[in-house]
């Protein structure tokens, strides 16, 4: 073959592959996954040894209507459904083994869309469950380990659900508190538990603070989408069973501390008297009959937080 016909061949090859990349395009890389909006604390969920004695602390002393049986999944389930408002509830289940045997089973956060939340969780590389199914209460739900090693839950409410078909009944005049601002979970590593909840969840930090002002033993991680929070407990090395439930704990947001510490004497709980927090908040610790720790606490500060700024979001 003649040179200039070889380099000519050449030519018309390069430009019929040109042509094809631009009729059939350059491959793209695939639309990122958003993240679905993630609103607050649906439920925690705890261990009890005696439903009686659970049902006079939560549903008693803290004043919380109980579903009745017939309203939680046909009666089927053994769990107690303790009502904070139409979003929020308690969960308890008499199922505790052991003295030594952690109390809590899992912290529950709402979202409007679980099944985007798991594809984007996915897309992410943490491993979820695959095609979601109603669960028992009629919902939308899914369950993973954080990296603490801890139980986390999202989920959806749905039309005709255990929630849903409760809205506006069963919110007893007698609550202490319509609303659960925050759960608390031990964490042995801050690091990863940090890179799931605010690097891939976008969970944002509101304060750090400590037992003294160098040292960090807590860490506040609001949800995206609204101002609930879960509680980093760090430095908590081989607990006892009462300073588990010290750590692994709830929080029930009040207007008044000294009211709710009223009421619960009136209603024959001995707890010791209010106190400032190194937040610079009101608080007041009930602990349920199996050591879990219930916190009363005041919305907003009443003096200086120690250690970090304290950040608002709506």
């Amino acid at each position: 073959m003649k040179p200039f016909l070889a380099f000519s061949g050449i030519v018309a090859a390069v430009f019929l592959a040109t042509v094809a990349v631009l009729l059939i395009g350059t491959p793209r890389p695939a639309a990122a996954v958003s993240r679905p909006q993630i609103l607050g604390i649906a439920h925690v969920a705890l261990r009890v040894k005696d439903a009686a004695e659970a049902r006079n602390f939560f549903g008693h002393i803290l004043g919380l209507d109980e579903l009745p049986p017939e309203e939680t999944a046909n009666g089927k389930m053994r769990n107690s459904y303790f009502k904070v408002s139409d979003e929020q509830y308690i969960v308890v289940s008499p199922t505790l083994s052991s003295p030594t045997e952690d109390r809590l089973i899992h912290i529950a956060f709402r979202t409007p869309d679980a099944k985007g939340l798991c594809r984007y969780l996915a897309s992410h590389g943490v491993t979820v469950p695959g095609d979601l199914q109603k669960d028992s209460e009629g919902d939308l739900s899914f369950a993973l380990e954080d990296p603490a090693g801890h139980t986390v839950e999202y989920i959806q409410y749905l039309p005709g659900s255990v929630e849903s078909r409760n809205f506006g009944k069963f919110l007893s005049s007698r609550r202490t508190s319509r609303q659960i601002i925050h759960a608390g979970e031990t964490v042995d590593d801050r690091t990863p538990a940090d890179g799931f909840y605010r690097g891939i969840l976008g969970y944002r930090v509101m304060w750090t603070g400590g037992m003294t002002d160098t040292r960090t033993d807590w860490v506040d991680m609001v949800v995206p989408n609204g101002s609930d929070w879960l509680e980093f407990m760090l430095n908590v090395h081989n607990p006892s069973p009462r300073l588990l439930g010290v750590m692994n704990h709830l929080s029930m947001g009040v207007k008044n501390i000294q009211q709710a510490f009223k009421t619960v004497k009136a209603r024959g709980y001995k707890a010791e008297k209010p106190q400032i927090g190194r937040d610079g908040k009101w608080q007041l610790n009930l602990y349920d009959p199996d050591l879990t720790r219930v916190e009363f606490m005041e919305f907003k500060p009443v003096q200086k937080p120690c250690c970090s700024p304290m950040l608002t979001f709506n």
